[in-house]
């Protein structure tokens, strides 16, 4: 009767073995398939702003005196806002 009770322990003993097995190749595999995805949209999000940049800088040669009146205009615009925060206190 010992011998039968501790050969049921052994066989919970192993399934609990292989289900922790496939429960950590599960876990392994989805943290591999979220690092990839993670990979790849930095991947696009570098491309992306890359792209932005080569934009902007046709745009400006296009057309630079529109960009430097938008830059000023942006500029005066941050001054004031900054100026109206600082006088504020």
């Amino acid at each position: 009767m010992a011998e039968s009770i501790l050969e049921k322990a052994d066989a919970q003993v192993a399934e609990s073995i292989r289900k922790l097995s496939r429960a950590t190749s599960a876990m392994a595999e989805a943290i591999d398939e979220g690092a990839g995805a993670i990979k790849l949209a930095v991947k696009r999000s570098g491309d992306l702003a890359e792209e932005l940049m080569d934009d902007t800088a046709q745009r400006v040669k296009r057309h630079p005196v529109e960009a430097m009146v938008a830059t000023l205009a942006l500029g005066l615009v941050a001054g004031v806002f900054v100026g109206w925060m600082v006088s504020r206190k």
